[in-house]
C-alpha cells in the first residue's frame, strides 16, 4: 500500500490583504498529480485542511475544487483519509462528518474495514482499516485530531480548569489516554501494519520562528517517544516545518505552501511511504512542492532603490512581500513611491512607511512629540493607507471612521 502523507493545507487562507486561494489550490493540484504519478493508494492529510479565515462560500468552493481535482483518484479506487486540526472549524467539520455518515451509515465505527474510493474525515479519535488491493492484507490507520476540550475532556469535571497550564496538562493526558484506548480496542491488531496520523505538537520538534497563529503557551505538547516502536509510520501535522523526529518514519510533512514570513526558507513537500504485509518498505521519500516566495523588503532611498528593484525583480508578480519604506519629504513623493512599488510587487501583503524629514526633524515614533489620542492615530493611519485612492473615496472612508469613533468615544 502506497501512502502519500501531507498536512496543513489551510484552504481559504489569507496573508494580510492577499487571498491565498489560488496559491493553495495549485499546491493541492500538485498533490493530486503525485497521487497519479506515484500510483498512490491512500492520501493521508494530517489536519488543518481549512483556514479559520475561510468564509462559508469559500468552504463550499473548496470542496467543489476537491471534487474536480480528486475525482479520478477516487474513481480509480484511491482513498483520502483526513482529520481535523486546530485551525479547522469544529462545527463545520462535525457537520461535514454527519453528512458523510448519512451517505454511508455503515461506516465510522472504530476498527471498521472501510471501502476505498471515498474521502473520510475524523473529527474524534478513531481507527479504521483499509485492505491493500495488491496483497489483500489490512492496514490500520489511527487518526488523532488536534486535542481540544470538546473532543477529549468529557463531562463537567473535565471542562473545569483553573489556568491554561492546567488545561494543557489535562489535554496532554487525555490525548495519551485516547491513543492508548484505541490500541487496546478489541479490533486493533498490534501485529498488523499500522499508521498513526495526528495533528499535534510533539516534544523535540523544531517549530521555526513561531507557531502558525498560535502561541507556544496555548499549544498542547505531547510525548511521542514510544510511537516509533508502535507504528510502521507516524504522519504528523501542525508543525509547518518539514522534519523527521526520533526516527525517519516519524515525520511532519510540513504545510503545502509557505503560509507566512516565518516559512520563507522552508522547502515544502509531501512524503511517500509504502507498507507491505510485514510493515514498512524502505525509507520514506520526500517529494518536493514548489512554493510561493515570501520575503520582506526595505526601501531606504526610493530614488536609488526603486530603479534597482525594478531591474532585479523582473518576475516578482506572484511574490508575497512585506514592504518597509523610508522616504524623504521634499525629495520623494509618497504617492509615486507607493505606485512604483505596487507595480514591482503587486502582491505585497503588508506595508509601512516612515518619513525621514529632510526638511526638518525626523518623524519617527521616537521624535513624534506628545502622544496622540486613539482617534487621531486611526485617522492618520487611514489617511496614509488611502493615499492612492480617489479623493472622494478617501473622504467617504474618513467620514465613516469619524462616525464610528464618535460611537466608540
Amino acid at each position: 500500500m502506497r501512502i502519500l502523507h501531507t498536512a496543513d493545507w489551510h484552504l481559504g487562507d489569507r496573508l494580510g490583504r492577499i487571498d491565498r486561494t489560488d496559491d493553495l489550490r495549485r499546491a493541492v493540484e500538485r498533490v493530486a498529480d503525485y497521487c497519479k504519478s506515484e500510483s498512490v493508494d491512500v492520501l493521508l492529510v494530517a489536519g488543518d485542511l481549512f483556514s479559520e479565515l475561510a468564509r462559508p462560500d469559500a468552504l463550499r468552493e473548496t470542496i467543489r475544487h476537491w471534487q474536480d481535482v480528486f475525482r479520478g483518484f477516487l474513481e480509480g479506487g484511491g482513498t483520502v483519509l483526513t482529520l481535523t486540526g486546530n485551525h479547522d472549524n469544529e462545527n463545520f467539520c462535525q457537520t461535514l462528518v454527519h453528512a458523510m455518515t448519512l451517505a454511508a451509515p455503515s461506516v465510522g465505527k472504530p476498527g471498521d474495514l472501510i471501502p476505498p474510493g471515498r474521502l473520510y474525515l475524523a473529527a474524534d479519535p478513531t481507527f479504521v482499516k483499509l485492505q491493500d488491493k495488491e496483497h489483500g492484507h489490512d492496514v490500520q490507520f489511527v487518526l488523532m485530531p488536534y486535542p481540544t476540550p470538546n473532543r477529549l475532556l468529557k463531562g463537567d469535571a473535565g471542562q473545569k480548569y483553573a489556568s491554561p497550564d492546567e488545561k494543557n496538562r489535562l489535554l496532554t493526558a487525555a490525548w495519551s489516554d485516547a491513543l492508548r484506548e484505541l490500541r487496546a480496542h478489541p479490533k486493533y491488531d498490534p501485529a498488523a501494519p499500522s499508521v498513526l496520523s495526528a495533528h499535534v505538537h510533539m516534544f523535540g520538534s523544531q517549530i521555526g520562528p513561531s507557531l502558525f497563529r498560535l502561541s507556544e503557551e496555548e499549544d498542547v505538547v505531547v510525548n511521542g517517544d514510544d510511537l516509533a516502536a508502535q507504528f510502521d509510520y507516524v504522519a504528523l501535522g501542525h508543525i509547518h516545518k518539514p522534519q523527521a523526529l526520533a526516527a525517519s518514519h516519524v515525520r511532519y510533512s510540513g504545510s503545502i505552501e509557505k503560509m507566512d514570513l516565518g516559512e520563507q526558507a522552508d522547502q515544502k513537500g509531501v512524503v511517500l511511504v509504502e507498507l507491505g504485509p510485514e510493515g514498512r518498505k524502505d525509507e520514506p521519500v520526500v517529494l518536493p512542492l514548489p512554493s510561493t516566495p515570501v520575503y520582506e523588503m526595505t526601501v531606504h532611498n526610493p530614488g536609488l532603490d526603486i530603479p534597482q528593484l525594478r531591474a532585479e525583480f523582473t518576475d516578482a508578480k506572484n511574490d508575497l512581500v512585506n514592504l518597509h519604506i523610508h522616504y524623504t519629504a521634499g525629495v520623494d513623493v509618497l504617492e509615486d513611491v507607493l505606485a512604483d512599488l505596487d507595480a514591482i510587487f503587486p502582491r505585497w501583503y503588508a506595508r509601512d512607511w516612515t518619513e525621514a524629514g529632510a526638511l526638518g526633524p525626523s518623524l519617527t515614533p521616537h521624535d513624534a512629540g506628545p502622544a496622540r489620542g486613539f482617534g487621531e492615530t486611526v485617522r492618520d493611519y487611514l489617511a496614509q493607507e488611502l493615499t492612492n485612492h480617489a479623493e472622494s473615496e478617501r473622504e467617504a472612508v474618513l467620514a465613516l471612521a469619524d462616525e464610528l469613533l464618535k460611537e466608540f468615544e
